[in-house]
């Protein structure tokens, strides 16, 4: 699979460690941005040229980028097809902003997009356009269902993350965002357990732990004096990502499925960052064969650009005009781009490619892990992967699953950046390596990437 790369990349035959020092852009940044930033804290780089894989910062230096605006970039950074439809955007004339008013640009998109949904859901598909986020489309969701069932509560799982608004805040799992708020907006929220396999929250694990987790969901939504209202709608990330990169079992997904058409509850998947071939899947829920009543996406939609959309079959479709709304929902560069990714996910197999990538990474980490009992869990789907890190000293859990290692993720992250490799955390503690290149990312960069984690795991201990 061609992908344009810069030109000086990291060397493979010698250890190359970078220093960091901060630069007058970073300090100027450090002084003047928010104190809410985030990623310049852990990964303090100056970036100035970008191309495929690679970032290069002002310093000159190359990093490969398993970040990729947090899953955004799916074709990677500047690639030449989302160039060719920005620029034929600008040489066209086209209006580049149009609120929701439609455009044969707007219309290619929705095709393109609808070609790639389950047939089942495109022939009664509805799409809302929203505001440039996914936290946005998290919001328009919501709205939805509730005023299409007449039910104002919702369910979401622990270790969940959807956005950080404030109706979207309501629906996640980490504490530390919402804890400072008091009281947040839309506070009919249900929190069930997920079924993190590795750290199962009824201590089971394997089928044993799925059926308890879904026997759990069954009888909440059907005791007459469970003490729950019935919901509006489940909302649920197939793979959680902020989590910690948590695959959903599918049986259990499509239990989830089978008990919210019984009682009548919109389930709703949140494909924001796991949607667009990144799990080896069009879309992530498609591994489990169901039809969600609601689909959310954003991220790659949009070819690197801010886009985002909700998709949704059409018994739902019950709101009144104006119910949702956002003056940027009509970004024209932004859909020309998306067109463009889509139709090259398609055309170059992207998906299978996604799929032989990942699991040629995990191969690599499960060699590691044989060296490093620090890798306690090695899981994920596709180009979407984890590594949760563990104190191989510390005491057992009722699985037999030793601690989370916080202490040692950031070392790992930092050392993996003095040897150009750009990567992020999450999960449970921040103890989650997390690998989300782009999905052009080519056998032999696979190989380098998992030979920079073992050395910097290395370095780390």
């Amino acid at each position: 699979m061609p992908v344009a790369t810069i030109e000086e990349q990291p060397a493979t035959s010698a250890e190359t460690l970078y220093q960091f020092n901060e630069s007058p852009l970073l300090a100027r940044q450090s002084r003047q941005e928010s104190n809410a930033r985030s990623y310049p804290r852990r990964i303090p780089l100056a970036l100035k040229r970008a191309k495929g894989i690679y970032v290069e910062d002002v310093e000159g230096r190359t990093f490969i980028d398993c970040l990729a605006g947090a899953g955004t970039l799916a074709l990677g950074h500047n690639h030449p097809v989302v160039i060719e439809a920005i620029q034929q955007v600008l040489t066209d004339e086209l209006p580049l902003h149009t609120l929701d008013l439609t455009t044969p640009v707007k219309d290619r998109f929705v095709q393109d997009l609808f070609s790639l949904l389950p047939p089942a859901l495109a022939a009664e598909a509805k799409i809302q356009f929203c505001g440039p986020t996914g936290t946005d489309a998290v919001e328009a969701a919501l709205k939805l269902v509730r005023t299409a069932t007449g039910r104002s509560t919702v369910i979401s799982f622990q270790g969940g993350y959807h956005g950080m608004s404030q109706g979207a805040l309501s629906l996640m799992g980490s504490l530390g965002p919402k804890k400072p708020l008091g009281a947040l907006l839309g506070s009919g929220v249900q929190f069930m357990p997920y079924p993190y396999d590795y750290r199962c929250p009824f201590g089971l694990g394997g089928a044993a732990g799925v059926k308890a987790n879904l026997s759990y969901l069954e009888n909440l939504l059907n005791d007459p004096e469970a003490g729950v209202q019935l919901p509006a709608a489940v909302i649920v990330e197939v793979v959680q990502g902020e989590g910690g990169v948590i695959p959903a079992d599918m049986d259990w997904l499509r239990g989830v499925r089978r008990i919210t058409e019984q009682t009548g509850v919109a389930l709703i998947v949140d494909e924001i960052q796991s949607g667009f071939a990144r799990t080896g899947k069009m879309f992530a829920f498609e591994h489990a064969g169901i039809i969600p009543d609601v689909v959310v996406m954003s991220k790659a939609i949009g070819g690197s650009l801010p886009l985002a959309v909700v998709v949704y079959r059409d018994w739902l479709d019950t709101w009144l005009p104006g119910a949702h709304a956002g003056t940027f929902r009509g970004n024209q560069m932004a859909m020309a781009a998306g067109c463009a990714v889509m139709r090259y996910l398609v055309e170059h197999k992207v998906c299978e490619h996604a799929a032989a990538m990942g699991e040629r990474l995990a191969e690599h980490l499960r060699i590691l892990q044989r060296d490093f009992p620090q890798l306690g869990d090695i899981r994920g789907r596709g180009l979407m992967l984890g590594v949760e890190l563990v104190d191989p000293t510390g005491a057992l859990d009722a699985q037999g699953h030793p601690p989370a290692f916080a202490r040692l993720a950031p070392l790992v992250q930092r050392e993996c950046l003095k040897r150009g490799l750009i990567l992020e955390l999450g999960g449970r503690h921040g103890a989650v390596v997390r690998f989300l290149p782009p999905l052009v990312i080519t056998a032999a960069e696979i190989d380098r990437v998992a030979e920079i984690f073992g050395r910097a795991l290395a370095a780390s201990l």
